[in-house]
């Protein structure tokens, strides 16, 4: 059965609040997504932490009602800049 991409965001949003995400269905049938998660969850992590941690949110979904999962996860840019730091 597929995954709404609904309930896939619901997923990620639970376990990073804070995550710009960005869903793709590749091929319109629920079990093929491309994501992308900005979150500052990551910053500090190997981008194979950073996808464990996604595989982590994700749990029993992956593999099973989740077929496929092309991910790209990022770190938000620091604003320090921005703030006249």
């Amino acid at each position: 059965m597929p995954m709404a991409a609904t309930e896939l965001e619901r997923l990620i949003r639970a376990a990073f609040p804070d995550a710009r995400i960005e869903i793709e269905d590749l091929a319109g049938d629920g079990d093929h997504y491309r994501v992308v998660i900005e979150s500052a969850a990551f910053r500090g992590k190997s981008r194979i932490q950073q996808h464990r941690m996604v595989y982590e949110a994700l749990g029993p979904h992956m593999g099973g009602t989740l077929h496929a999962l092309a991910l790209v996860t990022r770190v938000p840019e620091s604003t320090n800049h921005e703030a006249g730091r």
